[in-house]
Parts: structure tokens; sequence; C-alpha cells
């Protein structure tokens, strides 16, 4: 919940002219705020960058108070939303179940998901992380098109808290994730205070495919220093 239409355009002021040397072949995606996207999507039109929500609503239309359905989102240029990041499940009750259903539903509206999952440092230090993320990706993609879908992993623990999830660890939980995929090609994220200092180990790992980025990605410099990875 950051940024208004002015801030985000002053971003983009700043962010885009970073991005000419960046090589073609990265995909560069901005997730915003719903009022944001609208502003987002023509200033962007034509640009290499492209637009995400952050959530969607399982079903088309109804009495949903408070929801985004998926065609309210491509009608304005919206290609990827986000589904399942912990803070969704952690303040307002997202659940597996719902987040295979918005998988769905995106899908249906011609969005690309954007999957995260991940487990809290309780369930870390309890031991359960495989079990617990072989569960979140089998019970999310039930009836999902995995030639359509990118999956993030975001371990809670290493989310905004000081402490890290060392490269090679994070590597190992991507491989889990992909072990379970029928398609293999899947992009495989990994999400957890990625920062200008940290983006150049992790994306040396061969199991990363992309970060999914959060505060640091807030100012036009260091995300664009993180999109400029080396």
């Amino acid at each position: 919940m950051h940024k208004t239409q002015a801030d985000s355009l002053e971003f983009l002021n700043g962010f885009l002219p970073q991005l000419e040397a960046t090589p073609r072949h990265r995909e560069v995606i901005l997730c915003a705020p719903f009022t944001t996207l609208t502003s987002l999507s023509k200033t962007l039109h034509g640009s290499r960058v492209m637009v995400g929500a952050q959530n969607v609503h399982w079903e088309t239309s109804g009495a949903y108070t408070g929801e985004v359905a998926g065609e309210m989102l491509t009608e304005i240029g919206v290609r990827y939303v986000v589904i399942g990041h912990s803070e969704r499940r952690q303040y307002f009750g997202e659940t597996d179940e719902t987040v295979n259903l918005r998988l769905q539903a995106a899908q249906a509206a011609g969005l690309t998901p954007i999957l995260c999952v991940g487990e809290s440092k309780q369930q870390r230090d309890a031991d359960e992380t495989e079990t617990l993320i072989v569960s979140q990706v089998e019970k999310a993609l039930t009836n999902v098109d995995q030639s359509n879908l990118i999956i993030a992993y975001e371990p809670v623990w290493a989310i905004g808290t000081g402490d890290t999830c060392a490269t090679d660890e994070a590597n190992r939980v991507c491989w889990l994730i992909r072990s379970q995929l029928a398609n293999k090609d899947v992009p495989v994220q990994y999400g957890g205070s990625v920062k200008p200092g940290n983006i150049n180990e992790v994306m040396a790992q061969p199991e990363i495919d992309g970060v999914l980025v959060g505060g640091a990605s807030l100012e036009a410099e260091n995300f664009a220093r993180i999109v400029n990875y080396q």
C-alpha cells in the first residue's frame, strides 16, 4: 500500500531512464495498488515494463465489496497479478483454497498469476518447511494451467525482519518447488529482503529465475540496480 498516482508517475520518471541498457530478455513487472494501475498502464504502454495487480477475486462479478474481478484488470491493460502473498494470508484470511480459486480466475481472465508460497519462522524452526511448501504448491495448482504461471518463494521470516535467507537455501527451496511441477519451465522467483546489496548473489543461483521485490522497489535507483543485476 504505497504511492499515489502522482508518486507512481514520479517514480517512473526516475526509473525508466535507467533501463536503457537493461538486457531485452529481462522482464520487468510493476505490481501496484489498484488506484494507480490505469495511469501506469497508459504511461507504460509500448514500453518494456509491464503492469500487474496485487490481488484478484475468484468471481467475475457479484456482491463482493472491496474486491476486483479479472476483467476489470485486463480492461485497463493489466497482464499479471500477485496471488497468495504472505501478507494476504497473514492479515486477510487467505487460504490455500482461496488462492487456488483466484489462480483459476486469473487465468480464465487472461492474466498471468504470480503465486506466492512460503513458511513462517515458527514453521521453519519446527522443520516444516519442505512439507508446507509441497502442500502449498499442490493445493494451489489444482486445475491450474502451468504454461501460464510464475511462482515466488517468499520465506515469511525473511521479509522485513532483518533475518536473511541464505542464497543456497533459497536456491534449494526453489528447486523443491520446481520438482513439484509438471512444467519445469515455470519461472520460479525468490522474494525476501531482496536488495541491491544481495541481488547479484541471488541471481547467480541456478534454480532462481527472478525476484519478487518488496521494500527495495519503492526507490527508483534501488529497483533499477536490482533490475540491472550483474
